[in-house]
């Protein structure tokens, strides 16, 4: 009997269709969703009702000061929190459903989180 390996991406996947089953964002309250690569790290904010991306923010082509004992990836993560969440104040959005797509709730992930959380978002 042979061993099926491991499949980081198809792990992934799999978790984020179990979270998506729940989730659904509205244009009162949209889904602050992210996507993390090895090297940057992107967010919406996406209206499912409508089917329309609302905001977006990226670690592409961003000039990022890192604090004192952070990664540059750290750094990235909090950038992208605090952009997000200043395009979702511009268009009147105080409040979201966070989705992590799969992503453990951990490192860059949480730190775009509690980034956005300081800058003004509730969830």
């Amino acid at each position: 009997m042979a061993i099926k390996p491991y499949n980081k991406k198809a792990q992934r996947a799999k978790r984020h269709r179990r979270i998506r089953k729940n989730l659904s964002g509205s244009s009162s309250r949209p889904r602050l969703t992210i996507y993390r690569s090895l090297t940057n790290i992107y967010a919406q904010l996406i209206d499912d009702d409508q089917r329309v991306t609302l905001a977006s923010a990226s670690s592409l082509k961003a000039a990022i000061e890192q604090a004192e004992g952070e990664s540059r990836k750290q750094a990235q993560a909090r950038f992208v929190g605090q952009s997000i969440a200043a395009a979702a104040q511009e268009k009147g959005i105080k409040t979201v459903i966070f989705d992590r797509s799969g992503f453990l709730y951990h490192g860059r992930v949480k730190a775009l989180a509690d980034a956005a959380r300081e800058a003004g978002l509730e969830f």
